[in-house]
């Protein structure tokens, strides 16, 4: 048990390590070949740091563990709204200043009804898989038109988000080193944490929920509350709104679009942790409304609730009648 504790922290770290590495890569690699600097930060502001759950994720399927990658990609959502942006509130006050946000929450919440009504069979066929793929390909392009209306301050902000060497060798020694990262980063934490649910008498999928989903997102949150002190609020939503889109439209519906066979979304996953996702992405419509700021208090609310969720899918909904899929 010690032995796979130690191969998951390690798991983490490299994942750490290497999303840092690739994001610096790509950055620096976009500008190279011609993208501004504005549309190559916007890009990584959504979605570089969904970089490390996709290979996650993606080794998990390949490895026969599609159950715990199903289950990292929602509740990396979970956790994206409820951990991150709580413990980055409660460190300093979260001001929006960025345009775009306010629609990618509305994108958020429609994604995340979809996959609902999806799901309520049990299951999300190639068809609905591809629907979600080409949700994501009109929110980016929607996303990178509605940008350029966005202030100048912004845009700035943006900028000196992506700013970083453009030699194009040291770009591809960042991705090389990448690569080899979140490779074994992924590698260590999908061989662990089954090893670590045994133990505890979890399913894969409440594995990849809780613990994977909640270690995957501890380097965002630190990330996060560095941010929010330096008063970079729209660096932490845009994180936050993002990697939750590109974890429900690329990461699940590419899961079903390549599948021979439907996905079973097991009952947990339908009646709860999706809920839960919607109840976190509609509570940060009345936070932002008005004075486009997440208080302190508010992200204690976030935090809190994000708490009351752990506790209650431990608790409540661990027995293995409430993890089988519906039937």
């Amino acid at each position: 048990m010690a032995e796979a504790w130690g191969f998951f922290v390690l798991g983490l770290v490299l994942l750490a390590l290497g999303g840092d590495s690739i994001v610096k890569g790509a950055s620096g690699l976009a500008q190279k070949l011609g993208a501004s600097p504005f549309v190559a930060g916007l890009l990584l502001v959504a979605f570089g740091t969904s970089l490390p759950e996709l290979f996650v994720n993606a080794y998990a399927v390949v490895h026969g563990q599609a159950e715990l990658a199903l289950g990292n990609a929602i509740g990396s959502n979970v956790a994206n709204l409820g951990l991150t942006l709580g413990l980055a509130a409660m460190a300093a006050p979260l001001l929006a200043h960025m345009r775009v946000l306010s629609p990618l929450q509305v994108l958020l919440a429609v994604a995340t009804f979809a996959l609902i009504v999806f799901s309520l069979d049990g299951a999300v066929g190639r068809i609905e898989g591809i629907v979600l793929l080409l949700g994501f390909v009109a929110m980016l392009a929607f996303l990178l038109a509605r940008a350029r209306g966005e202030s100048a301050q912004v845009q700035q902000g943006v900028e000196a988000f992506a700013a970083t060497r453009t030699v194009l060798w040291l770009n591809v020694l960042r991705f090389v080193i990448a690569a080899a990262f979140l490779y074994y980063g992924a590698k260590f934490v999908v061989q662990a944490a089954p090893q670590i649910g045994t133990a505890w008498g979890w399913s894969p999928l409440l594995v990849g929920l809780l613990p994977v989903a909640i270690g995957t997102a501890l380097p965002e949150a630190a990330a996060a509350i560095a941010a929010a002190r330096r008063g970079q609020g729209d660096m932490v939503l845009g994180h936050v709104l993002g990697s939750s889109l590109f974890n429900l439209l690329v990461i699940v519906g590419g899961m079903a679009a390549l599948s021979p066979a439907p996905i079973q979304l097991p009952d947990l996953c339908v009646r709860y942790a999706l809920p839960a996702s919607m109840a976190f992405c509609l509570t940060l419509y009345p936070m932002l409304r008005g004075d486009l700021q997440i208080k302190r208090y508010e992200g204690g609310i976030l935090l809190g609730a994000f708490v009351l969720w752990v506790a209650f899918a431990v608790y409540l909904i661990g027995s293995a009648q409430d993890v089988m899929p519906i039937r």
